[in-house]
């Protein structure tokens, strides 16, 4: 494929909320080039979270990539909180209406956008070594970048920062520009991947004296666990046979009994951070995505987050080749923004509501039982936790 000098918008990053983004361009017919610095297999190679809200489906449906989603997923109307070694289970399709989630893998989803994007032989570079921004402070911007030894140019009107947390778009703005807010877990999350049936219909939230736990799915037969532990700890010290003895000291006795154990496929330590960039907007410059946010993985916000950071971001950038206004685009940041800190709030809630803290006392314990007590009992607290997990509407919170 002969990769063009000049396009309309450059997206640096080809996971989901680049890909995604670039769809919705194509849709609209505006031009977009992507580039990427891994190989495309690597990006498929990540293991990421598979919890999708609403807005996130309504918005793959939008991009024309929903088919094998709505096939496949796996329609979830509430979860389970496990605590006093007792389960109650949140019901999230009653508490709001009928809003459901669905699990679908993120890896899936980057397949699903990558397939659409061959399909229509629209333009990705990857292993795109030494990416740089340059004039995103102008009415020029452009990117740099190596591909096989040469180097390139590429014009554009906007550049879209995609590319996560440790890209090179967010570190390219001057910091006197910048605001970074920041909070880091004193653990991190054990996960194990493997071909076994999940060991509940729908996940389930542990808060164990020993840790927290997640039981989570990837499909019928893909389970994906978790366990906290402290960041001290190595993925070597782990066999398979120590995380399911451990994960099973975390259940209560059913769970256990249904528990189907077996080889991991995957197995990692990921530690837990709350991290927002303010603002996400910087001239022609535009962070979405885990460049822009990160948000600890309870409650699973991550993906959906990035969705909706897009979907702004589209609707900004069609308003203003369509020549409408540029009104949504003016407003991009302040709209991400909103929505941002509301979930960044409810996952570091959740977060802190269902793991073990090191320096916590005996009476912290007590307060996490009081609070997920009244959340299972009272149908104003279990009515909070559900419509925050299914996810808040696109324009909840936005001035009218």
């Amino acid at each position: 494929m002969t990769i063009p000098h000049t396009t309309q918008v450059a997206i640096i990053g080809a996971g989901p909320s680049g890909l995604l983004l670039g769809q919705l361009l194509h849709k609209a017919g505006i031009d977009a080039v992507i580039l990427e610095r891994q190989t495309g297999d690597y990006v498929l190679g990540r293991i990421r979270a598979g919890v999708l809200e609403q807005v996130c489906i309504d918005l793959l449906d939008e991009a024309g990539v929903g088919e094998r989603m709505h096939a496949e997923g796996l329609v979830h109307g509430g979860f389970d909180l496990l605590f006093n070694g007792q389960r109650h289970r949140i019901d999230m399709h009653a508490l709001t209406g009928g809003h459901n989630v669905m699990v679908y893998g993120q890896t899936e989803v980057t397949r699903d956008l990558m397939h659409a994007r061959e399909a229509a032989g629209l333009p990705t570079v990857y292993e795109a070594m030494n990416v740089q921004v340059h004039g995103f402070d102008s009415t020029t911007p452009s990117v740099t970048y190596e591909k096989d030894g040469q180097k390139h140019t590429l014009r554009c009107d906007f550049i879209a920062g995609c590319d996560g947390f440790h890209g090179v778009c967010r570190a390219s703005v001057p910091r006197n520009a910048i605001a970074e807010y920041e909070k880091v877990y004193p653990f991190g999350w054990l996960g194990l991947l493997s071909d076994t049936p999940p060991v509940h219909d729908e996940l389930i939230y542990v808060n164990s004296p020993r840790g927290f736990a997640l039981c989570s799915q990837r499909s019928k037969t893909r389970s994906r666990y978790y366990l906290q532990v402290p960041l001290t700890d190595r993925i070597e010290e782990w066999t398979d046979d120590a995380f399911w003895q451990e994960l099973k000291l975390r259940l209560d006795a059913p769970a256990r009994e249904h528990l189907v154990t077996g080889p991991s496929i995957e197995k990692s330590i990921a530690p837990l951070r709350s991290f927002v960039t303010e603002p996400m907007r910087f001239g022609r410059l535009f962070l979405a995505g885990d460049a822009a946010h990160i948000v600890p993985p309870t409650g699973a916000k991550g993906l959906n987050l990035a969705a909706t950071d897009v979907k702004y971001l589209s609707e900004g950038l069609i308003g203003h080749y369509q020549g409408q206004s540029d009104t949504d685009l003016d407003a991009y940041s302040d709209r991400c923004l909103r929505r941002i800190w509301k979930a960044e709030r409810f996952s570091w809630w959740f977060t802190s509501l269902m793991h073990q803290f090191p320096e916590d006392s005996p009476i912290t314990a007590k307060f996490q039982n009081a609070e997920l007590d009244y959340i299972v009992h009272s149908q104003a607290g279990s009515l909070t936790m559900a419509e925050n997990y299914v996810g808040l509407p696109l324009d909840f919170g936005q001035p009218r």
